[in-house]
């Protein structure tokens, strides 16, 4: 399961730079699947459409940061927990219900994102 923000961020910025998928953005910032990662050519997001690595995307949300859950891996090969979530001072950070995911295929995705 992706996680996502809520709109209780207070925009503290604190959960960015900790995401080894560079899965988070600033609310507004036009994001890419190679972006902080290894991906190149054909990346097929997790609702099953396929954009080109390098495309720019329109932002998720433009008020508060966001997370893309085609990048989400909730931290799986690298952290014991979701490391957004372990340093935001309002635990907006939280499981995002709309992206269930197996263990199995959030590492497939860290795999995809880095070889």
């Amino acid at each position: 399961m992706a996680i996502k923000i809520t709109e209780e961020c207070i925009n503290c910025g604190a959960c960015e730079p900790e995401c080894p998928n560079n899965a988070i953005y600033e609310g507004g910032v036009e994001w890419a699947i190679a972006d902080g990662t290894a991906a190149k050519g054909a990346y097929t997001l997790v609702d099953g459409s396929v954009v080109d690595a390098d495309a720019k995307n329109a932002p998720v949300g433009v008020d508060t940061y966001f997370i893309v859950a085609s990048k989400c891996t909730e931290c799986q090969g690298f952290h014991d927990e979701p490391q957004c979530a372990s340093v935001c001072p309002v635990d907006c950070c939280v499981a995002d219900e709309a992206y269930v995911e197996t263990v199995e295929a959030l590492m497939s995705k860290k795999t995809a994102l880095h070889g």
